[in-house]
């Protein structure tokens, strides 16, 4: 009987960048960084966003790839607390090391500790959070509209009207105008619109994690227009001669990410796959070694 090599379950970067990134990442894993948003990468995008979970083999993945590299971090504009909760990542053996940074790495959880670590919140989210309510009413977006408190930050959401697209363009501007008298700025994203300060970005965190561990190769999976960032930050690694694998989570509603990425997957589906293929590829070469040795 023929044995099935794992590499042929891991799907192939499109980019030479892409080859690249991942030949590096399999040759050096203990120096490598797997990072990867939450909603719509890890989570299904749901109508409500506090029905959100983690896709089920998610966790387990996440367990299984973990100690086989150096580093698993989730960076998301969610509370950190809240993605650990709905991703079911506290207390998986495995997950040890794990660390989300929430918030685009305002907030962030350390596995080893289970506490969230954040510094003072914003004045304009409080002065935004009083004022939004009025807006909204008063350019007659309010019917259908969902606003989601995220503490530090503020997100409208135009999924439940009518018409989510011509909602969401409507939004933009006024919103916009909002953002500015406070002091905060509007991050698009998928029927979407998030108030929140300026200087916080996935590709901020994402930096900042990596010179914080010395990372070698990395591989960022992301969904949505907030994961350009992170995306930017990977290239601009990449022009420095550091290698690095980018994953689009797939989605018809974000074609430039798509177009960016190095690999498109189908969804959290796609990416709990794509894991469990490279850890089945990590673990065979840890047995290699070991019966090499």
């Amino acid at each position: 009987m023929t044995l099935r090599d794992p590499r042929d379950e891991l799907p192939e970067p499109t980019t030479p960048e892409g080859g690249d990134g991942l030949t590096a990442l399999l040759a050096d894993p203990r120096r490598a960084v797997v990072a990867l948003d939450f909603d719509g990468t890890l989570a299904p995008i749901v109508p409500d966003p506090d029905s959100a979970r983690a896709h089920p083999e998610a966790a387990r993945v996440l367990a299984r790839l973990a100690p086989l590299i150096g580093s698993v971090v989730v960076v998301t504009g969610r509370p950190a607390g809240v993605a650990v909760r709905y991703g079911g990542f506290a207390g998986v053996p495995g997950l040890e090391r794990m660390v989300v940074l929430g918030h685009y790495g305002a907030e962030r959880w350390d596995a080893r500790s289970g506490e969230v670590r954040a510094p003072g919140a914003h004045p304009g989210v409080d002065a935004l959070r009083a004022e939004l309510p009025g807006v909204l009413d008063g350019i007659g977006a309010w019917h259908g509209t969902w606003v989601e408190d995220k503490g530090r930050a503020v997100a409208v959401h135009t999924r439940r009207t009518e018409d989510p697209q011509a909602a969401f363009a409507a939004l933009r501007g006024p919103l916009g105008e909002l953002a500015e008298r406070h002091g905060l700025i509007v991050e698009p994203g998928r029927m979407v619109l998030e108030l929140r300060p300026p200087g916080m970005d996935k590709g901020v965190a994402l930096g900042d994690f990596l010179r914080e561990v010395g990372a070698g190769p990395v591989l960022y999976a992301g969904d949505d227009l907030g994961d350009l960032a992170a995306f930017g930050a990977v290239e601009k690694r990449r022009a420095d001669g550091l290698p690095g694998v980018l994953v689009c989570s797939g989605s018809a509603e974000v074609a430039e990410l798509a177009a960016r990425a190095d690999l498109v997957v189908d969804g959290p589906e796609g990416v709990v796959r794509l894991l469990d293929a490279l850890a089945a590829v990590l673990e065979g070469q840890e047995s290699q070694d070991r019966v090499s040795d």
